[in-house]
């Protein structure tokens, strides 16, 4: 590419790369420095000369992308649940099948004030964030046991003006004594070995395996989370595409009751949960 070309063809050749036009145009856009959605833009400028000072950005932007590294860390930023979430590589990229389980927990909270929401294993804090968003009369907390995840959960908190308490640790050893309406997690579900997990290199390890079977984390929430839940609370988790009967049988033996699954976008058991017994 060179300075004689113009926005158009170096777009057309970054998507011979290989790279879907939708990706293709945002690496343009983000190596002229515009927002990365700004496609109008490039519609009216596809004649304009392509500016020297964009080449080494873009040259930058196209090897990591075709390396495998996610978009929205290319980007600095992924919508979920209607925000916009600032994201690196200290998180996990927010996948849009994890709304599946903020849908799921919306649709257990009554309408009423004061209650208290626990999300275990926050990464970027998607999943409290939105709930926060949703129900700003309810109480949410939100733990996660990487200070750097938790500082990315916490500036997009400050950013976007909602009010979740960020605490540091692992699982529930933040929340001794305390019980919650509800408790909702995306926890490391991928097994060790998974061979998928080449594909995700780019993103935190200890955000994404859990165990030989990848239900390590997924074991202790379920045997721990009781202590946690007045009667009639409920535990919501994400687990692999092919985990919940596993799930469900781990809810039952504890003692779970209502035990059951979400499909996610693609029609795949993704959440499953249920509740803790004692509410009559």
């Amino acid at each position: 590419m060179s300075a004689a070309l113009t926005v158009q063809q170096v777009l057309s050749q970054s998507q011979a790369k290989g790279l879907p036009r939708l990706e293709a145009q945002m690496l343009v856009l983000l190596a002229l420095q515009r927002a990365p959605h700004d496609r109008a833009w490039l519609l009216a400028h596809d004649n304009d000369p392509w500016p020297d000072a964009a080449q080494a950005r873009l040259a930058d932007l196209l090897r990591r992308r075709l390396d495998g590294e996610p978009m929205a860390y290319l980007c600095g930023e992924h919508e979920f649940y209607g925000l916009s979430l600032r994201v690196d590589a200290r998180v996990l990229d927010p996948r849009p099948d994890t709304e599946t389980l903020v849908d799921w927990a919306l649709s257990l909270l009554p309408a009423q004030a004061g209650l208290r929401v626990a999300d275990l294993g926050t990464g970027s804090g998607a999943i409290a964030l939105a709930l926060a968003h949703q129900r700003p009369d309810v109480q949410v907390s939100a733990v996660d046991a990487s200070a750097d995840a938790l500082a990315v959960a916490r500036a997009n908190g400050q950013r976007l003006q909602l009010p979740v308490h960020w605490l540091l640790g692992d699982w529930f050893s933040p929340l001794a004594g305390q019980r919650f309406d509800l408790l909702v997690s995306n926890p490391p579900y991928i097994a060790e070995g998974d061979p998928h997990m080449a594909a995700l290199r780019h993103e935190p390890r200890q955000a994404l395996t859990s165990g030989a079977d990848g239900l390590d984390d997924l074991k202790r929430l379920v045997q721990d989370a009781p202590a946690h839940l007045p009667p009639g609370g409920w535990l919501l988790l994400e687990h692999g595409w092919d985990q919940a009967a596993a799930v469900r049988a781990l809810l039952s033996a504890r003692g779970f009751e209502a035990v059951q699954s979400r499909m996610d976008l693609a029609g795949i058991e993704r959440c499953s949960g249920g509740q803790w017994p004692g509410l009559r």
